[in-house]
């Protein structure tokens, strides 16, 4: 990893080449399913015992117990000593709504295989189809000898299944590229995650995570007002210069570690 990566790895991203959606979606349902049941300060060792011990997803065997406490831990941290977590578990009982779109920002900000799709995707038109040989290729572009033609297939389900439930995609093959809903506490997070990237003031506004939602300024500014009129964070605008914060979100090292991000931009 870079400098910045070791970084934003302390932090709750993750980076590398494998990741959760070899074998899986980003798991909604599941993550819907553990983050009723259990309390917003609940600990790493209560997610275990809940997925492992209770079997509170409802798997059918002890291996897929594990596989399954795995994979999410692996998308989405299930530690509140994780920020990304830590934001995701404060936001997410807040709005239904915006349930997916969260999910999938904390899966991307986690997940490399994902990644590897997310230009595909965004950039395309709304209306536009996407086939699974597209999503396939995306996936093999940059090291074509990587995967067998069967895991890339794979591979194009899941991450497809993934951006399909975060109302990216609708239908079947070919998928067709869909408008996301999206919400104030879907705008907090990714001005979040520009954040921690050691992004401020109106640069947060064009960030990769703001530039996700394929959203207009004035939406984006409006949708933001909105959080923080919520509480979700703290918006000043004067004179065309805007201010955001987020109070609360991190301890004095994870601050003190989003400085020192922002210093090797």
């Amino acid at each position: 990893m870079t400098d910045k990566e070791q970084l934003l790895h302390a932090l709750g991203f993750r980076f590398g080449r494998n990741g959760p959606h070899a074998a899986r979606t980003m798991m909604l349902d599941d993550l819907r399913t553990l983050l009723s049941d259990l309390p917003s300060d609940a600990s790493r060792a209560d997610y275990v015992e809940a997925i492992v011990t209770r079997n509170l997803l409802g798997k059918r065997t002890k291996k897929t117990r594990e596989l399954a406490r795995r994979h999410l831990t692996a998308l989405y941290g299930l530690d509140t000593g994780n920020a990304l977590f830590r934001a995701l578990r404060c936001l997410w009982p807040l709005d239904e709504a915006a349930q997916p779109l969260l999910a999938l920002v904390v899966a991307l900000a986690r997940d490399p295989l994902l990644r590897l799709t997310r230009r595909l995707v965004v950039e395309k038109e709304i209306g536009t189809p996407i086939p699974r040989e597209a999503i396939e290729r995306c996936l093999a572009q940059d090291d074509p000898d990587r995967f067998s033609e069967a895991s890339l297939q794979s591979f194009a389900r899941n991450t497809s299944g993934t951006w399909s439930a975060a109302g990216f995609l609708t239908g079947r093959d070919p998928k067709i590229r869909s408008t996301p809903v999206v919400r104030p506490a879907n705008v907090t997070l990714c001005l979040f995650l520009g954040y921690l990237e050691g992004q401020t003031g109106q640069r947060l506004f064009s960030s990769s995570w703001i530039q996700l939602l394929g959203r207009s300024p004035d939406e984006l500014e409006a949708l933001a007002s909105s959080a923080s009129h919520r509480g979700h964070l703290v918006l000043m605008n004067a004179g065309g210069v805007k201010e955001v914060r987020f109070p609360g979100y991190l301890t004095a090292e994870e601050e003190r570690l989003r400085q020192e991000i922002s210093s090797v931009l």
